[in-house]
C-alpha cells in the first residue's frame, strides 16, 4: 500500500503541473455550468449564517482562486461584509496563479490537514472539489472544525461516489470515464491529470459517507444539493 504522504504529494505535484491550463480546462469541461454550482454554494451559506458582518472566509484547496472571487462578488451582491479573504493549498503553482487573479486575499501554502489558522477564527470555510484529493480525510475535517468559530460554516462542494448506478449514471459514468479524460488531456496537455479524476471519485465517499464524517466530527447538517444529474454535490454544516 501507497505511503499517505508519498500519494499526497504526488497529487501536489500533478496540480503544480497542470495550473497554468487549470482554469481554462475546468471551463471546457464543465462547460461553465460550475458556475452555478459555485454561487449557490455561496448564496445558500450566507442565508444560513447567522452573522453578515466583518466577516472571515477561509477557501481551502483554493487552487487558482475562483471560489475566493466567488464569495467576494456574492458577498457584495448579498451585502455581506466580508474583512478578509484567506486561500490555502499545498500547490506552489496553482498559488502562482490565485495572487494574479486574487489580489484581496492572503495566501498560505498548507496541507487542508495542517494549516497554520487560529482557532475559533474562521467564519466560512469552503473547499471546493478538493476535498476528494486530501488523503487524510477525518484529520481534515476536525481541522475545519478547529479553525472556525462557533456557528460557523463548512461549505463543501464536491463530485462524491455514486450509491447506485441507473440510467442516469451510466450516461455520468461514461462522460467522466471516456469523454472527460480526452477532453482534458487534449487541453491541459496532460492525460494522466484528468485520468486521475474519474479515478479519484470512484476511491472517494458517497454524499451519505461524507455527511457521516462531518457529523462524526461535531458539525450540524444544515443544506445538501444533488446537481445535474449527482455529477456534484453541495454540503453546508455548522459547527
Amino acid at each position: 500500500m501507497e505511503d499517505k504522504s508519498l500519494k499526497q504529494e504526488k497529487i501536489v505535484s500533478m496540480f503544480d503541473k497542470i495550473a497554468s491550463t487549470y482554469d481554462v480546462t475546468n471551463r471546457v469541461l464543465s462547460m461553465g455550468i460550475d458556475k452555478s454550482w459555485r454561487k449557490k454554494g455561496c448564496d445558500k451559506t450566507f442565508e444560513l449564517l447567522d452573522r453578515s458582518e466583518d466577516l472571515t472566509v477561509l477557501d481551502v484547496a483554493c487552487g487558482t482562486g475562483d471560489m475566493l472571487q466567488w464569495w467576494r462578488d456574492r458577498g457584495e451582491a448579498s451585502g455581506v461584509g466580508i474583512k478578509r479573504f484567506i486561500g490555502v493549498d499545498p500547490s506552489e503553482g496553482m498559488l502562482k496563479i490565485a495572487k494574479e487573479k486574487v489580489d484581496y486575499a492572503d495566501f498560505i501554502v498548507a496541507k487542508a490537514q495542517q494549516m497554520p489558522i487560529d482557532n475559533n477564527s474562521v467564519d466560512i470555510l469552503s473547499i471546493s472539489y478538493g476535498i476528494r484529493n486530501v488523503v487524510d480525510l477525518q484529520e481534515a475535517i476536525n481541522e475545519f472544525y478547529r479553525v472556525l468559530k462557533p456557528g460557523g460554516m463548512v461549505v463543501i462542494l464536491e463530485f462524491t461516489k455514486r450509491e447506485e448506478m441507473g440510467v442516469k449514471g451510466k450516461i455520468v459514468d461514461l462522460y467522466m470515464h471516456r469523454v472527460l479524460p480526452t477532453l482534458g488531456g487534449i487541453v491541459s496537455r496532460n492525460y494522466e491529470a484528468y485520468r486521475y479524476l474519474p479515478d479519484s471519485i470512484e476511491e472517494f465517499l458517497t454524499t451519505v459517507m461524507l455527511q457521516e464524517e462531518l457529523c462524526s466530527a461535531g458539525f450540524e447538517l444544515q443544506y445538501t444539493k444533488s446537481f445535474s444529474m449527482g455529477i456534484s454535490t453541495l454540503l453546508i454544516a455548522r459547527k
